[in-house]
Order: structure tokens, then sequence, then C-alpha cells
């Protein structure tokens, strides 16, 4: 494992753009994986990355031995920062230094929608995002569509909020979404405050593309006149609405419960 102790290396340069610009991790097409629960379930899911991080107060813990190990087998570069460098990376203030960089997934648009998915319209929060995808992924749905204006998904915040979700999914961003929910060939439903139909009304038996928008404004009109399905979520509480990462928890799971008592 190689040591980096000075700011001015290049390869630190690199990173510390990695961790602060969200700018360079779109231009680059590589993002950065923040503590070792996200790097273990990378290892998990995807095998090894293109570069490990260590911060030199947790070489020596187990959990970043046994990771090592692995990338070292697999023929991932890994290099040892000083502490004070490595914090200057990581968003974590308590917990094991460990992080990797990893090449942000390309996933091409289908030409259809055919099955179970989720459209995000200008969806604004991070941690909205990180939970709706780790929702989505506990549910079964597989696939994940953010239109352009949507935060980026492959952010460490919205990674750290997703908890590994994003390994399991396909996450395509800058969508026109317009065009994908007109050739849908699953039913697309999108929840609104104002919708006359409830949500528990509607049989979920089959696929389908669920489409929430942006926090304050929810689903742009033109997107919400082509669902299949405007529906509410039923709460007797005085508030206006829910958030958007626990409505789309509640729909998720409505279709799973109505998946399992059939």
């Amino acid at each position: 494992m190689k040591s980096i102790s000075s700011r001015e290396n290049p390869l630190y340069k690199e990173l510390k753009q990695l961790a602060t610009s969200s700018q360079v991790r779109r231009r680059v097409g590589r993002t950065l994986l923040d503590g070792v629960h996200l790097c273990q379930t990378y290892l998990q899911h995807r095998g090894v990355p293109p570069l490990c991080v260590v911060g030199e107060g947790s070489a020596a813990e187990a959990e970043v031995v046994a990771v090592l190990a692995l990338c070292e087998a697999g023929g991932a570069q890994c290099i040892l920062l000083p502490d004070a460098l490595y914090h200057v990376l990581s968003q974590v203030e308590h917990g094991i230094s460990l992080l990797f960089v990893i090449d942000t997934p390309e996933v091409h648009l289908p030409m259809t929608l055919t099955e179970s998915a989720v459209l995000l319209d200008n969806l604004q929060d991070p941690g909205n995002l990180g939970s709706i995808m780790r929702s989505a992924a506990a549910a079964g749905i597989g696939n994940i569509f953010c239109s352009m204006g949507s935060t980026f998904a492959w952010s460490p915040k919205v990674l750290r909020a997703g908890m590994g979700a994003h390994f399991l999914l396909n996450i395509v961003e800058n969508v026109d979404l317009a065009p994908l929910i007109r050739s849908a060939q699953v039913p697309v439903l999108a929840t609104s405050s104002y919708a006359k139909q409830c949500l528990y009304d509607i049989d979920l038996h089959q696929p389908i593309a669920w489409l929430f928008g942006h926090e304050g404004q929810g689903v742009a009109q033109d997107l919400m006149a082509c669902a299949t399905y405007q529906v509410a979520i039923p709460h007797i509480g005085q508030v206006e609405s829910l958030n958007v990462a626990a409505s789309a928890a509640i729909c998720f799971f409505e279709q799973v419960r109505q998946i399992q008592v059939r």
C-alpha cells in the first residue's frame, strides 16, 4: 500500500476535487464511497474498486484489513493517508477511515418501461433521493429514472442516505420523463394531495412506474397529466402533505403488501 503525506501530491489533489466538487464528479464519471459500510457493500455487489483510500488511524481495524486484502488481491490501487489529509476528503465525522473511488455506472435509457420503476421529477434533496432509493431496493424495484435538474444520484450525500441501495439499482439520470411516461407499457402512478383516488383503492399487483416530484412543487403538471393514475395517501393529522421520501416508502410497501396477501 502506497503512502501519501503531501497535500501537493497530484493524486491527493484529484481526490480532494472529487470530494468537494459535484461538477468534477459528473465530468470525470467518478465518485467517492465514504465509510466502511458502503465500501463493504460495493465489494459484495460490484467487486473491487479502482482505488481504495485508508486513514492511518484506521489501518489496523479488522474491517479495514479485510477490505484491503480483497482490494489488493483484485488489483485495486490502495493508498494510505495521514488522518489530517484523510479527513479533508471524508464527510463522516466519526467512524472508520475508509473510502473507495469508483466509476459512476453508465446505464442506458430503455426504449419503453416494461417493469416496475421510480420516476423522479426535479427532486432536489440528497437525503430524500437516497432514502427513496433505499426503499425502492428494499421493495424489489430495480430501476430509477431522474429528470434533468434532479440532484446528482452519485453524490456522497445521496450515497450515504442510500446505504448501499445504489449497487442494487439501475440508475439513469438526465432523463426526459415525458416521452418515457407516454410510451410506458406499465401503469404510471403519481401521488398528489389533491387527487380524489386513494392509493389503497388501486390494484398494485402488476408492475407500476411510480412518479414523484419536487419537494415543494410536486410533479410538474405536464407529467401529471400523462400519469395513468393520480392518487392521494390518506392521513388524519392536520398536515398538508407528507415528505416525498415517506410518500414513496408508503407506496412501495403498499404494493409489497398487496402482492404478499394475494
